[in-house]
């Protein structure tokens, strides 16, 4: 070994004895039961459910309970235990808990806690469980949680902890600091398959949360990557999520949230729009947060951005030809005089158009006052600080696919043909297509996070691609009839028609071929997918091509609740293998409270169960055989200079 590399180990290790018990820990931490992990997909703002599923740990709470008492607690103590691991600050101030809250209570409770904790922890290291603990409880929790009571001096001990904890008024605090812990046990990792943004106002929630969460990675959504390429640079981008949120009555919740300067836009909207139905914001007659002064505002300052970014739009397709979407540049043949509009060949009859928006010599320039609108919004989008937050952590936690524990996990798609081929899109002259694909759209996000000033360059103009090119693995229709749904009646107009691949991945074949374009053989190997919502009402099934592939968008969002039936799926995959999770609508807090129970999770074990996966057989795993390999050459330099030096080596020489 050369000198620089016996430097850096001194800085890791500073005696061989350091280098021993280093190797003895890594080889007994291989020998662990891989933690569970949590697979979350299209949350799209739905806060509320987010941190249920969180709290609960998509059911896992309570199946551990099940697993610890057994028959030794009835299932009413097991479903109000469960309700205070999960909402402990709702539980501590009312009933039943309320009104047994002695000193007896207090001192049992904490044992009971401190007791399924440890259950909770056994496949932990004590290092593992040391850094779960909050810091000022954390001498505390150790001591209760290794005390051995057999002994009764020991016991005392115990006793005299829990006595003072309650004489001192921390048992509440205490008691909730617990719950957390748990929590984070049961769910070692939480994977998110994409579409943490639009749809409902909560993502800054669901960021926090996210932000916050010990151990997360993401992976990209089409509704992630508009967000990401609007702070970029993207005015389309931008103008398109505002869009979405008039559309479903949230636009005044951005404008608070991240300091949006909408007044231009509200101003411009107000004396130019006036109220057509296709642009109410869905939903908003059932609304108290809307009066109807501010749903008519919202419904012209709809309008104003959908034309606003049709016209982004063709400007987009017009200076990037290798798109190929000159079949969705409707603008110019917009006629004025017959109020129809010629669509793949057909003339489309137009209704509630604005002619007077559209420049009938340059239709895809913006006016003044769009240009000063656009300005002022992505200068306002781009400074505030809770989004520059949101989308550096999307950048340094997401990517477009991950390959974990050998299982692929992707949002959207691979572009295919009928044949079950991969389609390719050519990207600044250089065709991409499966695995390539991916690689190039996350090389692009990249590049654009390095440029947020422009808004035309090449990588920016990807981003919004990503979002509604027929190409796009985020994507995957052959167009996004957004135009369509709102100027015309004929609903024939606003047919979108998905990509072959979600036919084709009900077939094993197919995901088999997937799945091995990443280097996975292993028949255990499955793809993990989001995006598309299933139909449980017409009897889809989550679980295709022979439990090859899971889709997890069950529709968590309530703008999905009507196609789906159900509030979204969850996958948890623990040492012996998957669960699938079937979510149903999160209503309050106290109405679990009222029941005394949770009742929304619906577990369907799909492995039947297996050999149990440890840790050296994951992709942790993987990383630390690569340390215990460096570890024993150590071990092997250092005993062949113990014997050449007749004496103990000591990298301090």
């Amino acid at each position: 070994m050369d000198q620089y590399y016996l430097n850096l180990l001194r800085e890791k290790y500073s005696t061989p004895e350091a280098v021993y018990t280093e190797l003895i820990n890594l080889e007994a931490i291989q020998n662990l039961p891989k933690g569970t992990e949590l697979y979350l997909s299209d949350v799209h703002g739905s806060s509320a459910a987010f941190e249920h599923i969180l709290r609960t740990g998509a059911g896992n709470v309570r199946e551990k309970l099940e697993n610890y008492y057994g028959d030794e607690w009835t299932a009413e103590q097991k479903d109000w235990f469960g309700l205070l691991i999960s909402y402990p600050e709702y539980a501590l101030k009312h009933e039943p808990f309320e009104s047994v809250k002695d000193d007896d209570w207090y001192a049992d409770t904490i044992i009971h806690l401190v007791k399924f904790m440890g259950f909770c922890a056994v496949k932990y290291t004590r290092s593992k469980v040391r850094k779960a603990l909050p810091q000022k409880y954390t001498y505390i929790i150790e001591e209760l949680l290794y005390t051995d009571l057999t002994q009764r001096k020991k016991n005392l001990y115990y006793r005299n902890i829990l006595n003072r904890l309650i004489s001192l008024k921390q048992a509440e605090p205490f008691i909730i600091a617990l719950s957390e812990v748990i929590q984070r046990l049961v769910i070692d990792h939480l994977h998110l398959v994409g579409d943490v943004f639009d749809r409902s106002s909560g993502e800054e929630q669901v960021m926090e949360r996210l932000i916050q969460h010990h151990s997360v990675d993401l992976q990209w959504g089409n509704h992630d990557l508009l967000w990401m390429g609007a702070h970029f640079g993207s005015k389309v981008n931008l103008i398109t999520l505002l869009r979405i949120a008039a559309r479903y009555g949230y636009l005044f919740e951005l404008e608070r949230t991240y300091g949006l300067n909408l007044r231009p836009l509200f101003l411009y909207a107000e004396e130019n729009y006036e109220v057509t139905e296709a642009f109410r914001p869905k939903g908003s007659k059932s609304s108290s947060l809307l009066q109807e002064e501010s749903e008519e505002l919202l419904a012209k300052a709809h309008h104003a951005l959908a034309v606003i970014q049709f016209k982004l739009e063709e400007q987009i397709i017009e200076r990037r030809p290798e798109f190929q979407m000159a079949n969705r540049q409707f603008l110019g043949k917009v006629d004025k005089v017959n109020k129809k509009v010629e669509i793949d060949g057909k003339d489309c009859e137009l209704t509630d158009f604005p002619y007077d928006r559209i420049d009938e010599n340059d239709p895809a320039r913006l006016s003044y006052e769009e240009e000063h609108i656009v300005d002022t919004l992505i200068e306002s989008f781009q400074r505030s600080e809770k989004i520059r937050k949101y989308m550096t952590f999307l950048l340094e936690k997401g990517r477009m696919y991950l390959v974990y524990n050998g299982h692929l996990l992707f949002h959207g798609c691979l572009p295919m043909d009928e044949n079950g081929d991969f389609q390719s899109v050519e990207l600044e002259g250089r065709k991409v297509q499966g695995k390539g694909m991916l690689d190039a759209f996350d090389m692009y996000v990249r590049k654009a996070s390095q440029s947020p000033d422009s808004s035309e360059d090449y990588a920016t103009d990807v981003l919004w691609y990503a979002w509604a090119g027929d190409k796009s693995p985020l994507f995957g229709r052959n167009k996004m009839t957004t135009f369509e749904r709102y100027y015309i009646k004929d609903k024939e107009t606003h047919k979108e028609k998905r990509n072959a691949y979600f036919d084709l991945r009900e077939n094993e074949d197919t995901v088999k071929k997937i799945l091995r374009t990443f280097g996975l053989e292993n028949k255990s190997a499955r793809i993990i997918n989001g995006h598309t919502p299933i139909k449980v009402k017409k009897g889809e099934s989550p679980i295709k091509a022979g439990g090859r592939l899971i889709v997890i968008d069950g529709g968590m969002n309530e703008a999905y609740r009507a196609a789906t039936g159900i509030a979204g799926y969850s996958l948890l995959n623990n040492s012996y293998g998957f669960q699938i999770v079937t979510h149903q609508p999160f209503e309050s807090v106290s109405g679990f409270f009222e029941r005394g129970k949770d009742e929304t999770s619906l577990k369907h074990v799909i492995d039947g169960k297996l050999e149990r996966t440890l840790i050296k057989d994951t992709t942790i795993g993987t990383a630390i055989q690569k340390q215990i390999d460096i570890l024993l050459e150590v071990v092997e330099y250092i005993q062949s200079q113990e014997i050449l030096n007749e004496d103990k080596f000591s990298f301090d020489m």
